[in-house]
């Protein structure tokens, strides 16, 4: 049984939530987000509170309302506070530059990557070896961070390529003679 779904989620100033049937859409200052969800779970809004509770007692409805929950929560933060995720470039010449809907990657291959954002996504570039992806919908951020990532992803021995910030690589022992 969920314990997760249970939990009630309180909405913060300046969030407004529509639920109809199993769709429901938040609206707020970073932007507006809407998903639509498995109709074996109930989704209620009463005096700004969101609770999310099963149709059925079996165990398949009881995860679909911890998922539910979990998501409505991401959208209501998104839409509040959003999210970010920071990434580092680790070698000599990688260097990235943030130019509007493009992020322009040098990642020492032999041409430039530009890589497009999607909707609802920013990346600033703070320096040359940094980036910060940032949106209001979790799933997005990390997915466009995953995607810079996948171009040059850190190898084991130098620990070169595009990481994650609080990402730790494990560093292997070169052969030796």
């Amino acid at each position: 049984m969920s314990r997760i779904a249970k939990s009630p989620i309180t909405l913060p100033s300046g969030v407004e939530v529509s639920v109809k049937g199993s769709d429901v859409s938040v609206k707020g200052s970073k932007g507006a987000l809407s998903n639509s969800f498995n109709p074996v779970v109930t989704i209620s809004l009463e005096d700004g509170v969101v609770t999310v509770a099963p149709k059925s007692n079996s165990k398949n409805a009881w995860a679909q309302a911890g998922t539910v929950r979990s998501i409505i929560n991401n959208m209501v933060v998104g839409v509040s506070e959003g999210f970010e995720k920071k990434l580092q470039l680790v070698g000599v010449g990688y260097r990235a530059q943030a130019q509007g809907k493009v992020l322009n990657l040098t990642l020492g291959f032999s041409h430039p990557v530009n890589h497009e954002l999607p909707e609802g996504i920013t990346v600033e570039t703070p320096s040359q070896t940094e980036i910060v992806v940032k949106g209001a919908d979790k799933q997005v951020v990390g997915q466009v961070a995953a995607e810079i990532r996948g171009y040059r992803p850190p190898e084991p021995y130098k620990g070169k390529g595009v990481k994650y910030a609080d990402e730790y690589i494990l560093r292997k022992e070169a052969k030796k003679k």
